[in-house]
């Protein structure tokens, strides 16, 4: 067995030829994992953005006891995020969602399709929401054009939340 130590800042590359990844950032190590654990679990904020393409979509959260908020919309929690949101120090917290993880839907987060950049095997649907602009990944071709109002929906359990200060992960 040997050791191979490959420095690339090719992200794509990085994920496919490692077993393991160092992800640095100004010199200093952000997180070492498997792929599959820097993807699903990223340390920080700026794992998170860094790993995934399109990057991750982040969106600062107001902190009332166990709950978020954005310009009155509450963010689904599930029971171990709403634990670590009751526990975290701070006002603010980062609520990030991965662009598979928002479905395009008839009920949930109203917004308006921005743009639309079809792939071939999925597409990409840019929404503009009253909490932001998300970017949301999607099989196949979308039936809807832009301009079109349009909902967002995403399963709790998707979310990775932040320390707005630190940037760090506060969930397991």
């Amino acid at each position: 067995r040997t050791t191979t130590v490959y420095v690339t800042h090719d992200q794509i590359e990085a994920m496919t030829l490692g077993d393991r990844i160092v992800v640095m950032r100004d010199g200093q190590v952000e997180q070492c994992g498997t792929p599959d654990d820097i993807y699903a679990r990223p340390a920080s904020r700026f794992v998170a953005e860094f790993i995934g393409s399109p990057a991750m979509n982040m969106i600062t959260a107001a902190r009332t006891g166990d709950s978020l908020h954005v310009q009155g919309t509450a963010l689904a929690l599930d029971a171990v995020q709403r634990a670590s949101v009751e526990r975290h120090i701070g006002d603010e917290v980062i609520y990030g969602l991965r662009p598979e993880a928002l479905t395009l839907s008839s009920d949930g987060l109203p917004g308006r399709l921005r743009l639309l950049e079809p792939t071939g095997p999925e597409t990409y649907a840019f929404v503009d929401t009253p909490i932001g602009s998300l970017v949301a990944r999607v099989q196949g071709p979308v039936r809807h054009k832009v301009g079109d109002p349009i909902n967002l929906a995403w399963a709790s359990s998707h979310a990775h939340l932040f320390d707005a200060s630190t940037q760090l992960r506060l969930t397991a």
